[in-house]
């Protein structure tokens, strides 16, 4: 591999852990109410769909808004390093 194909893998890696970073912790959040409410309507024996989608809505509505700022900042170190990256492709 040459050093060009070096940097587009370290580029896509390095998007990667971003990407995972970004979209893990809403991910995770809406997973565990999800499963909570399922097992919350398993033992009731409470079949209302709302019941399922409103608690995971609300719950990944307010993560996203509690980590609203920490994930802007990092899209901007991101697009800063790879802005910064241009001219080793030849694009600046």
């Amino acid at each position: 591999m040459n050093e060009l194909d070096l940097k587009v893998a370290e580029l896509a890696r390095e998007m990667l852990v971003t990407v995972v970073m970004l979209a893990g912790p809403v991910l995770l959040v809406g997973l565990v109410v999800g499963v909570a409410v399922s097992v919350f309507q398993a033992l009731t024996s409470v079949q209302e769909q709302t019941l399922s989608l409103v608690p995971k809505m609300l719950a990944v509505m307010g993560v996203v808004l509690l980590l609203l700022v920490p994930s802007l900042g990092m899209l901007r170190d991101y697009t800063l390093r790879i802005l910064h990256q241009l001219h080793s492709f030849g694009l600046s």
